[in-house]
């Protein structure tokens, strides 16, 4: 019998017929006709152009305008389009038809345009824009600002690191005679409450009861005694906070230069200075001192980072701090960063870090180039965003960084108290930021950089822990009240504006 297999349009038709070796040998092979045979793939393109022609033609002698690329004419909108609402449509129907078929051809190709409106698009556009710009004329994406109800986005402003010229070496490096006789007055602390000031019932408190009184003549620059933290109850109660091992109290008496940081309440990890870049000469003479509560430090241990015999976790000296003074985390920071002078009482300058950046240069390069170069007492960075503390107090409020009320109430007081906005075109402003940054503090301890740490640690304790908002505040009473004695502050830009590298000194990891 035979057997027909069948693959697509072949047919193959195998006989019973074997020759010698049993194979079957082929009698017939037919393939099916294919469909529209007639029709050759040439005729089928010149059928194509034909009737192409004739459509064109057709157009032609009836003067039908064929559009390409979303060009369009009065009355009919683009490929993707459709017609516009409100003033924008209005505008759109009542203008001309050069201008139409200009703003057609130009939302597409980018064509610059004449005049007024041309000028600004070439000052203003850009190759993302201009992409953006096509993307929205053809597939009518909606655009944000005044063409549209959608509120124009805010962009991150982009901040890019600059370069710091430091010393090469600390051989190069002198300090300048005189320096630290700037401005002559002795300032002395509260170190006990007065029985008569003692309220009922008595609460301790670390920087003690200040009255507005007392706070007010405390900003005037002469020989006084101030409060200033670590102000002890009367006799017979207990310490009021941050209490310090004497170890470690004989140990800081003995530094002149401090570098120094802390991390309370396990809020961040230990980063330690980059040794390599530090000096022998500085790895000797400056202290580095790393303050931690009982909590931080346990977490530390199981994390391996145990100190050694001496204290030491690289160069940081580990000082464990008990009793803490505050029950905000962020408040009891502000006692290293802003009083370095009480905390180190021999020493003649200290460098403040927080504990998210890592030292990447010597402490003693550092103090050349911020204050002894500019002839400062006390350098901080300024903001990389804002400038004014009305900007500040919005951005707490809106981030909840505080209670809305205390923050209303200090700057409500401050504003009351003779605060204005910050005038970046007045040339007689007193500094070029009303915000600091605060992560980096240089400050040789003079009686008026000691005095203004202690005004505004005594702002932190009185209203909010935001530092920020108290910094230019404290800064301008302070001067307005001393206008014969100078505070030599230098506010510098933020190395890199939190882009992710101090560049040479310190790095944000």
């Amino acid at each position: 019998m035979a057997s027909i297999h069948q693959r697509g349009d072949v047919i193959v038709s195998v006989g019973s017929k074997s020759n010698e070796k049993g194979d079957g040998v082929p009698l017939r092979v037919a393939r099916r006709p294919r469909k529209f045979g007639s029709i050759s793939r040439q005729r089928l393109s010149v059928w194509l152009l034909f009737i192409g022609a004739v459509f064109f033609m057709y157009m032609s002698f009836f003067s039908v305008k064929v559009h390409f690329h979303g060009e369009k004419e009065y009355g009919m909108s683009s490929l993707f389009s459709v017609p516009k609402r409100g003033l924008e449509g209005y505008v759109t129907q009542s203008s001309s038809a050069t201008r139409e078929k200009e703003n057609g051809t130009s939302s597409l190709f980018s064509v610059p345009k004449r005049g007024l409106e041309g000028y600004i698009n070439q000052r203003t556009s850009s190759p993302t824009s201009r992409k953006e710009d096509v993307i929205s004329s053809v597939f009518n994406v909606p655009k944000r600002g005044i063409e549209s109800n959608i509120p124009p986005k805010r962009r991150s402003p982009k901040h890019y690191p600059c370069d710091i010229e430091l010393a090469k070496s600390v051989e190069y490096i002198l300090e300048p005679k005189d320096y630290l006789n700037i401005t002559h007055f002795e300032v002395d602390y509260v170190e006990k409450e007065e029985e008569s000031l003692l309220a009922s019932p008595y609460k301790l408190r670390f920087a003690g009861h200040q009255t507005l009184e007392a706070r007010e003549r405390s900003f005037i620059a002469i020989n006084q005694s101030l409060h200033c933290g670590f102000v002890k109850g009367p006799n017979g109660m207990g310490s009021t906070g941050f209490d310090l091992d004497e170890k470690d109290q004989k140990f800081m008496k003995s530094c002149v230069v401090v570098v120094s940081s802390c991390i309370f309440g396990s809020s961040d990890f230990l980063r330690r200075p980059t040794s390599k870049l530090i000096s022998e000469f500085s790895k000797t003479h400056v202290c580095f001192v790393m303050f931690l509560d009982e909590e931080t430090l346990q977490k530390l241990l199981s994390e391996g980072n145990v100190p050694d015999d001496r204290g030491f976790i690289g160069l940081w000296r580990i000082v464990v701090v008990r009793n803490l003074p505050y029950e905000d985390m962020r408040r009891t920071g502000k006692v290293p960063k802003l009083l370095a002078h009480r905390l180190f009482p021999s020493s003649r300058y200290s460098i403040w870090l927080d504990s998210k950046m890592r030292l990447n240069a010597d402490p003693l390069l550092i103090l050349e180039y911020f204050l002894w170069r500019t002839k400062s007492e006390y350098a901080i960075s300024k903001h990389y965003d804002r400038q004014c503390v009305w900007e500040e107090v919005l951005q707490n409020k809106r981030l909840n960084k505080y209670n809305h009320t205390a923050i209303d109430e200090q700057f409500q007081f401050y504003q009351s108290d003779g605060l204005t906005k910050f005038n970046s075109s007045d040339p007689h402003i007193p500094l070029p930021s009303y915000v600091p940054e605060g992560s980096l503090i240089i400050r040789a301890h003079t009686p008026m950089s000691n005095l203004f740490s202690c005004l505004w640690f005594n702002e932190v304790d009185r209203f909010t822990s935001r530092d920020q908002l108290s910094f230019a505040y404290t800064f301008l009473k302070l001067k307005q009240s001393n206008p014969d004695k100078p505070f030599f502050l230098n506010m510098f830009k933020a190395v890199t504006e939190w882009n992710g590298v101090w560049k040479f000194m310190i790095s944000l990891l």
